[in-house]
């Protein structure tokens, strides 16, 4: 009888302790904030370049504090804008995404799509995130999002369609090349499509993917990319003190699941973002010890 009830006791502080982790989770899920890095990619005497790096809002139409927070981004003003997929949850979230970036479409801009540009959520084994380090790939036939609705928005706001495509953009009086993949989580990616060397005629030269997959990070950097920019991660979504990600949902080290880092290929070093974006999946609300973040990348001069 005693060991029952010492058996409960135990289950019912587990549970609690479950729901304040939860609780937690919760709260640090909208606390937006916005990350600064410099990054020593131009060539020497170049006067600097502010990149912003949106990511993963996966908005709903009611997320009324997210809107409002994107929203004043504009008033950073960058000189370019990147955006690297998973925008909308919903199809009623269109037009609520497209007037909080109402004030940054005017900006030059580059986008690719994750796979939740394409496929509208579903619940799915909350467990399985955890267990495979990465989310389980959808199966069979799901309802999709309009996203060549969103495709044309941002195309004829001025901003660069980059699913497996490149291209250029004058760039605070630059010229800045540009190429992209398609969404490496569901196997989109064509790399072949946008592969060879970087231009050489261009002031810089800048790789997107929406997810950072081994195999797209290794061909951008040994074809001479100075920067890649990608999302997907949610920085871990569920980290802990001290050690940060447990998981990152693709092949990426947990070290560089999230911020500034390097990447190494062919030879070659390209400096790489990784955005810990500013939402989640509808069905996963939380985030711990992992705040949601766009960041702002001051491109300065190489020592």
């Amino acid at each position: 009888m005693r060991w029952a009830r010492t058996t409960a006791r135990v289950a019912a502080a587990g549970l609690g302790i479950a729901g304040l982790g939860l609780g937690y989770g919760v709260i640090e899920a909208h606390r937006f904030t916005l990350r600064r890095f410099t990054v020593p990619v131009l060539a020497p005497g170049s006067a600097p370049i502010r990149v912003l790096h949106i990511s993963d809002l996966h908005l709903l139409a009611r997320q009324h504090a997210k809107l409002e927070w994107v929203s004043r981004l504009a008033g950073l003003e960058p000189d370019l804008v990147v955006n690297t997929g998973d925008n909308f949850a919903s199809d009623d979230a269109l037009e609520p995404l497209l007037g909080c970036l109402a004030g940054l479409l005017g900006v030059p801009g580059v986008f690719v799509f994750g796979s939740n540009d394409y496929l509208k959520p579903v619940f799915k084994n909350p467990f399985g995130y955890l267990l495979h380090g990465r989310s389980e790939r959808s199966e069979g036939d799901l309802p999709e999002l309009d996203f060549e609705a969103l495709r044309r928005a941002f195309t004829e706001a001025g901003w660069l369609d980059l699913n497996d495509r490149s291209g250029s953009l004058e760039v605070a009086g630059r010229r800045v090349a540009f190429r992209g993949t398609d969404d490496a989580h569901h196997q989109r990616d064509h790399y072949e499509r946008v592969a060879g060397p970087a231009d050489p005629q261009a002031d810089l030269n800048i790789g997107v993917t929406h997810a950072p997959y081994r195999r797209v990070l290794d061909a951008m950097t040994a074809d001479g990319m100075d920067l890649i920019l990608a999302g997907h991660t949610h920085g871990g979504q569920v980290c802990l003190p001290f050690k940060g990600a447990l998981i990152t949902n693709c092949d990426i080290d947990p070290a560089r699941v999230k911020g500034l880092s390097t990447h190494r290929a062919g030879g070659r070093t390209a400096w790489l973002h990784v955005s810990a974006g500013l939402g989640s999946s509808p069905f996963a609300p939380y985030r711990t010890f992992c705040q949601p973040e766009a960041s702002l990348l001051t491109l300065v001069a190489r020592h």
